[in-house]
């Protein structure tokens, strides 16, 4: 057996000494100290290189110790090709067609450049900062192309395309931090000014960039997010979908609370309460379109104040991921133009989906329930509306019965608006006003979620849709004996990261509805198609 050799500790190994090499090196600050040789990209300092560290991404601070600034540059570019219903207008363009619906197809291009300035007092690792100013500037162009009159423009003299260009401060905002606690770093900011606030984890009732005051913190440890929030509402331009400088008489009061780890460990769960007070007025949309009063039914000015109590929740619970949502609306709509009356709301929200991950794949089941209004000319708004709404559930994105703005048949309002689920009769989603009195939906959906690699990701969706109530459609079409069913909505989506990293996005989507017997009845009956490729640039 090899056995080693003793260890002489009769002569100790003495550090040798020299009084020229210090015992530590004093650095300025942490920004300043140099990675390992391994880290080091070994590539020349670029203006446009996105790795490298620089002032101007806030890796250094630009003044002082703890003043930093971010300069982000963003393009977004979208190509759309859609089949959408329209009716054959009086000032047709083929005036010897006989069909009752025109040519569906339209293609829609829009290219938003936006530049953010985020200057920021503090170092935070760890807390808030103690100062912020924020803006964004926005210049969007828009181009619609149809084949039939009366899409771009009431006036068929206008003919069937539209372009136009815009621009905005879209985000314009200060924030302090009033309360900083140590060591827990909870906190108490308040933001003042134009600033992005989604209400909820799926956007189903709030989800808007606008001018608001904000009040947020953390409490326990940051177990407990909070957000008290009032915005009084800006009008938005109607094509680019940006802030303009005109307010519009609408008050949203928002406060919500949501707390980590209950219960289940990664399981987030949310209370929220929201209000909505819309002033009624006269408005026409930059195109010429009735935007308010809402043109459907005897339409008048009218306010709706409508007040909604939310639970809500996000996370897993053990293997399981777990998505859901129930809101309760009440309030009242002082001249509802579908009823011809002043009604009393009640109705409801009811959203759940599960998935499960198995390596790289999700599957994943989703139900939501909007409630319908059963009868349509009594005093109460049963059908369920929201705010501003931006749906992220079932594949909306994707979809085509989420993605599409689809007008109801011989009317001039909205069946349902673009990125939204909700069947509510409205003149737009920005410049209307919530309906109450409305068919409601049913949505049964599955769906699978392929992430083949870092870089690409596919999403597939099948959606049965119905109608909650065809009361209402029935009474503003006078078309009696509807059926529920609107049909099947089948998507296919993919995302694209060719660089591993945010600064180039792709994502495309196509999509068709298959038409039920209920949306037969009073739309076509073809299968409708819509297929889209956007690219997000971010330096």
């Amino acid at each position: 057996r090899f056995e080693l050799p003793p260890i002489d500790r009769s002569e100790q190994w003495e550090k040798p000494v020299d009084p020229n090499t210090p015992d530590f090196v004093a650095m300025s600050d942490r920004w300043h100290i140099e990675p390992p040789d391994y880290e080091i990209i070994d590539k020349p300092l670029s203006p446009l290189d996105p790795y490298h560290q620089s002032k101007l991404k806030g890796d250094y601070p630009f003044c002082g110790d703890d003043l930093f600034t971010v300069l982000t540059m963003q393009n977004l570019s979208l190509y759309e090709y859609r089949e959408i219903p329209i009716p054959s207008p009086p000032s047709a363009v083929n005036p010897n067609t006989y069909d009752f619906f025109g040519d569906n197809d339209q293609e829609f291009f829009k290219n938003t450049a936006l530049l953010t300035l985020d200057v920021y007092k503090g170092q935070t690792s760890f807390r808030p900062p103690d100062w912020r100013f924020h803006s964004t500037l926005a210049f969007d162009y828009t181009d619609l192309r149809a084949e039939e009159n009366q899409v771009v423009s009431p006036d068929p003299r206008k003919g069937k395309d539209r372009s136009r260009s815009d621009f905005a401060i879209q985000e314009l905002y200060l924030e302090f931090l009033l309360q900083d606690c140590i060591p827990s770093y909870d906190f108490t900011s308040v933001r003042v000014g134009i600033q992005p606030f989604n209400s909820d984890f799926r956007g189903f009732i709030f989800n808007d960039t606008n001018l608001g005051y904000r009040l947020f913190g953390s409490k326990d440890n940051n177990r407990i997010q909070w957000n008290l929030a009032l915005f009084d509402q800006l009008e938005k331009e109607i094509n680019s979908e940006l802030n303009t400088t005109t307010l519009r008489d609408q008050r949203v009061l928002i406060a919500n609370v949501y707390r980590q780890d209950f219960i289940w460990l990664g399981y987030t769960a949310q209370l929220s309460f929201h209000a909505n007070w819309d002033d009624g007025d006269l408005r026409f949309d930059e195109n010429g379109f009735l935007a308010r009063p809402d043109p459907i039914g005897s339409f008048q000015p009218h306010d709706v104040n409508a007040y909604y109590f939310g639970w809500a929740g996000d996370g897993h619970m053990g293997d399981v991921n777990v998505n859901h949502a129930f809101y309760q609306v009440y309030g009242r709509d002082s001249f509802n133009p579908i009823a011809g009356d002043d009604v009393d709301i009640d109705a409801q929200l009811a959203a759940f989906e599960v998935s499960i991950d198995r390596d790289w794949i999700r599957p994943k089941l989703s139900f939501l329930w909007a409630s319908g209004d059963n009868n349509p000319r009594d005093d109460k708004g049963e059908g369920f509306d929201a705010i501003l709404e931006k749906t992220n559930f079932a594949g909306a994105q994707f979809s085509y019965w989420g993605r599409q703005a689809l007008r109801g048949s011989g009317t001039a309002v909205g069946l349902v608006q673009r990125d939204s689920l909700y069947p509510d009769f409205t003149s737009s989603k920005f410049q209307g006003q919530s309906n109450f009195v409305n068919p409601g939906l049913l949505v049964f959906n599955t769906g699978i979620d392929f992430e083949w690699t870092p870089r690409f990701k596919t999403l597939l969706n099948a959606s049965w849709l119905f109608f909650d109530d065809t009361e209402p459609i029935e009474l503003v079409l006078q078309q009696p004996g509807i059926n529920r069913e609107i049909g099947w909505d089948l998507s296919l989506g993919m995302e694209y990261r060719p660089y591993f990293t945010n600064n180039v996005i792709m994502k495309g989507g196509v999509a068709t509805l298959l038409p039920g017997s209920g949306f037969e009845e009073f739309s076509q009956d073809d299968d409708l198609f819509s297929a889209f490729l956007e690219v997000a640039l971010t330096f």
